[in-house]
C-alpha cells in the first residue's frame, strides 16, 4: 500500500516536469522545395514550361509592337514617296527594312517593276497574299502560349492520376497494413501537380489572349497599308497610261 501511495504522489511531479519541457513547434506549411518533391518529376516539366512561357512573354512584349511590325515613320515615308510617284526610292527604302509592312510594300513594288503595265487584279492578289503570310506569321508566334496553356493543365492532370494510383495501390496491396502516410503522400502529389498545372496554364492563357488582341490590331494596320498601296500604285499606273495616250 505504501508503494502504491508513493507512486501516486510522484504522478503530479512527473506531469509538472513534462509540462515544463517546451514542445517542438509543429510545421504549419511546406517549403517550395518540399512542394516540388511532393509533386514528383512532373513538377520539373511544369517548371520548364513556366520558364519557356515567361521567355515568350518577354519576347512578345519586345517584338509585337507597332515600331517592329508597321513603323509609323516607314508608313509616312511610303505615303510621301508613293504619292510623289518616286517608286524607286520607295523600293530602296523597303529593301533596307525588315518589318512585315516593308515586306508587303516590297512585294507590291517588285510586281509593278516586273509587269508593264501591272494588272490591278494581280496586284491586289499579291498584296493580299503577302499580307496574309505576314499575318499568319504573327499569329503563329502567339500560338505557342496557347500550346503551353493547354498542355500544362494536362500534365497536372497526369500527376493527379499518378498520385491517386499511388494512394489506391497502397490500399489494394494490403488493406490491413495500409499506412495513412502513404495514402496522404499520394493524395498530396495529386493536389500539388493539379495546382501547379493550373498555375502555369492560367497565366499563359491570359497572356495569349492579350497578345492575340495586340496582334489583331497590328494586322489591321497591315491591311490599311495594303489598301493604301493598291490605291497609290493603281493611280500611278492610270497616270502613266494617260500620259502615254496624251503623247
Amino acid at each position: 500500500m505504501q508503494r502504491t501511495s508513493g507512486t501516486t504522489e510522484m504522478m503530479p511531479v512527473v506531469a509538472a516536469a513534462a509540462a515544463a519541457v517546451p514542445a517542438e513547434p509543429l510545421q504549419q506549411s511546406m517549403s517550395l522545395w518540399e512542394i516540388v518533391q511532393t509533386g514528383g518529376w512532373l513538377m520539373y516539366v511544369l517548371g520548364a514550361l513556366s520558364i519557356i512561357g515567361l521567355m515568350l512573354v518577354l519576347y512578345f512584349l519586345l517584338s509585337l509592337r507597332r515600331e517592329r511590325i508597321a513603323p509609323r515613320e516607314l508608313l509616312m515615308e511610303l505615303h510621301r514617296l508613293l504619292g510623289a510617284y518616286r517608286i524607286e526610292e520607295a523600293a530602296a527604302m523597303c529593301q533596307n527594312d525588315r518589318s512585315p509592312a516593308a515586306s508587303i510594300a516590297r512585294a507590291a513594288i517588285d510586281y509593278c517593276h516586273r509587269a508593264s503595265p501591272p494588272d490591278p487584279g494581280i496586284l491586289k492578289e499579291i498584296i493580299e497574299g503577302e499580307g496574309s503570310r505576314q499575318a499568319v506569321r504573327l499569329q503563329n508566334r502567339v500560338q505557342y502560349l496557347l500550346d503551353i496553356a493547354v498542355v500544362a493543365p494536362m500534365i497536372g492532370l497526369l500527376g493527379t492520376v499518378m498520385g491517386m494510383l499511388r494512394a489506391f495501390n497502397a490500399v489494394a496491396l494490403d488493406v490491413a497494413r495500409a499506412k495513412p502516410i502513404v495514402l496522404a503522400a499520394g493524395v498530396s502529389q495529386a493536389l500539388v501537380t493539379t495546382a501547379a498545372g493550373l498555375l502555369v496554364g492560367i497565366p499563359a492563357m491570359i497572356c495569349y489572349a492579350y497578345f492575340r488582341n495586340r496582334g489583331s490590331r497590328l494586322v489591321s494596320d497591315l491591311e490599311i497599308l495594303g489598301a493604301d498601296l493598291l490605291t497609290y500604285l493603281g493611280r500611278r499606273d492610270s497616270v502613266e497610261l494617260e500620259t502615254i495616250g496624251g503623247q
